[in-house]
């Protein structure tokens, strides 16, 4: 947590996240149109941010893209800043406003979060049902074989779908699968109202990634979800539900007691 206080408190970093929460997803060119700010001074800073959290990057093809990651924010309002009577509604406003002003030209969500664990213990906490049951609520049950099926169990409801599978499946480094399939009795195990449910059930399907990576005595846990169209409803509940879910996991990973799972 020092890192990430550490990392604010330099007002060109902090600048350098009001671009990104302005317009998510941009290039190491982009972020330096306009600043008065050398290159190699640019580059410094977002690798002080990424060491601490803020930011994580992609490549994408022969570019890197940067992302504002509100993980260690979301972290700093449930585990440190709810012990004192003050800002601590405002700083989850605060986070939920910059993930949901960002533009949709790029429409995916890309999050970063270091867990201390090891990749093992990660990777059987993303893929063990009893595991996922504790800290998102849900259990997903599959061989974790590329192309096989994957069944959801929400609130008592259990959804197949010929299109829920595993997209790809490395242990301990690498895992992909199509996201959940929305039916009328998930959306209300979910409490999903008539008109989100008709908004979400008529999406393409989206896809999640974890990419596993240790680093020292912790793992660098990535999370990539992707496939979405411009005004995505899907999209724009993430930015509650994935900071939640990280958070969770990284709780349970960490101190053996996950939050209480969201909306339960």
């Amino acid at each position: 947590m020092d890192t990430v206080f550490k990392a604010l408190a330099d007002p060109s970093r902090r600048m350098l996240l009001d671009r990104l929460r302005d317009r998510n997803g941009q290039t190491l060119r982009e972020l330096c149109a306009g600043l008065a700010m050398a290159r190699q001074s640019v580059t410094k800073h977002l690798a002080v941010l990424e060491a601490a959290g803020l930011v994580t990057s992609v490549r994408r093809g022969r570019v890197r893209l940067h992302y504002l990651n509100p993980v260690p924010l979301n972290d700093i309002a449930e585990r440190w800043m709810s012990r004192y009577d003050r800002a601590r509604t405002a700083v989850l406003s605060e986070l939920k406003h910059a993930l949901e002003d960002s533009p949709m030209d790029k429409p995916q969500f890309v999050y970063t979060t270091y867990i201390r664990t090891t990749p093992e213990r990660l990777w059987q906490a993303l893929t063990d049902p009893a595991f996922t049951r504790r800290y998102w609520g849900a259990a997903h049950v599959t061989s974790w074989e590329p192309g096989a099926p994957m069944t959801w169990e929400y609130g008592g409801v259990t959804v197949e779908d010929p299109e829920q599978v595993v997209l790809e499946a490395e242990p301990n480094r690498r895992l992909s699968y199509t996201w959940q399939t929305i039916t009328a009795e998930f959306a209300q195990a979910a409490g999903f109202d008539d008109e989100y449910f008709a908004a979400v059930s008529a999406e393409p399907r989206s896809r999640v990634t974890f990419e596993l990576e240790p680093v020292g005595e912790v793992v660098r846990l990535t999370v990539i979800h992707d496939g979405f169209e411009p005004g995505s409803p899907t999209l724009e509940s993430l930015s509650q539900g994935w900071p939640w879910i990280l958070s969770a996991l990284k709780s349970l990973l960490e101190t053996g007691n996950p939050l209480p799972v969201a909306g339960g």
